[in-house]
């Protein structure tokens, strides 16, 4: 087994999900994630944990919705039950068939969706981290070859998180303390509130209230978008590829629509339900570790030089106590290249200019 496995396992455990003797752990294992598996089932033995591994596999998951007769209409009770019972989800990812949703249809998996929200719920009130292991599936998409694919990946992942949490923390601060953000580029020019709004500093551990490893993210969650914004970062939503997209925002909801390639898969996410029209969340890319566009949502909504914004849920974490935020049954995340003939404005000053933040060598504000 490569070294990096078990290196990847250790980080995963001890700094993103801190693991600790005693803990109730589900471990949810993509079926190309074997490997990874016995990795962290090992560790997670070392620390005198309990584990519950599961088997996650979009062939199944996909074969299950195809064969359901009518709507999926309430949470399974005794997946409901387990989660209850857990301190810490982890999500192992690692598909052998990236595209094995893209054939069911639209309605159906929205319905499913939406009959799994308090599960959901429930698995983000753990101590969830999700992770990526390296496949071949994986590495065809990026348009890299297996090996090549692996060190990118490790790049990503086994990163000094500590120094990196430092440097996230300057825009965090920036954005806790604003009131509006404006992000202009080609075809942009979006305005958004965060007024009475907390920014997560998600530095991959859930110490920093952050569940993504790898991450190297900031982000927050708006409110009263106006504008427009062109997202020119291609990506693949359920199995359907989506590239070009713009939206345009009046109220605070996308009032139209389009997508070069892949708009009825843009459709089905926007109509899903009447939260899926609004922001939950503006993020930006701070891991520089990541230094290409691979088609995966967890390398590429990281990079640095990019921002990008979600449809549908907002995340309490960033939301003032007593205030739900934006409610959906999706969150979908679409990435826009800023690292040139960009800017995004906090209050009116430019904070990041062609991707340089105002305290990197090289900005010109």
């Amino acid at each position: 087994m490569d070294q990096r496995i078990h290196e990847h396992a250790e980080v995963l455990v001890d700094w993103s999900a801190r693991i600790e003797a005693g803990d109730d752990v589900v471990m949810r294992v993509d079926e190309g994630a074997h490997e990874l598996g016995v990795a962290v089932a090992e560790k997670l033995g070392e620390r005198g944990a309990n584990v519950l591994p599961t088997y996650n596999s979009d062939e199944v998951e996909a074969a299950f919705i195809r064969g359901h007769d009518g709507d999926f209409d309430q949470d399974p009770d005794f997946e409901l039950e387990m989660l209850e019972r857990a301190d810490s989800v982890l999500s192992l990812r690692g598909k052998n068939n990236t595209a094995e949703k893209g054939a069911v249809a639209g309605d159906k998996r929205a319905s499913y969706k939406k009959s799994r929200t308090a599960i959901k719920a429930r698995r983000m009130d753990t101590d969830w981290v999700s992770t990526m292991h390296p496949t071949r599936a994986h590495a065809q998409n990026a348009g890299m070859g297996y090996e090549e694919y692996k060190d990118f990946v490790y790049d990503a992942i086994l990163r000094d998180w500590e120094t990196l949490a430092d440097e996230m923390a300057n825009l965090k601060a920036l954005l806790d303390e604003g009131s509006e953000v404006r992000l202009v580029k080609a075809e942009t020019d979006l305005t958004m509130s965060i007024e009475d709004r907390t920014a997560v500093n998600s530095a991959a551990s859930v110490a920093y209230d952050s569940h993504n490893l790898p991450s190297g993210e900031v982000f927050t969650a708006p409110e009263t978008t106006e504008g427009e914004v062109y997202f020119d970062v291609p990506m693949t939503h359920d199995g359907a590829r989506i590239r070009d997209v713009h939206l345009t925002f009046e109220g605070g909801e996308v009032v139209d629509w389009s997508a070069e390639v892949g708009e009825h898969a843009l459709e089905d996410i926007l109509t899903t339900d009447e939260g899926a029209k609004r922001l939950g969340e503006l993020g930006v890319g701070m891991n520089r570790g990541i230094d290409r566009f691979t088609d995966s949502i967890l390398f590429d909504e990281k990079m640095g030089d990019t921002i990008h914004l979600a449809v549908g849920r907002a995340y309490s974490s960033c939301l003032p106590e007593g205030e739900e935020g934006n409610q959906s049954a999706v969150h979908v995340d679409m990435i826009t290249d800023v690292s040139e003939n960009s800017r995004m404005e906090i209050d009116g000053e430019v904070v990041q200019k062609d991707g340089r933040f105002r305290w990197e060598e090289g900005f010109e504000g």
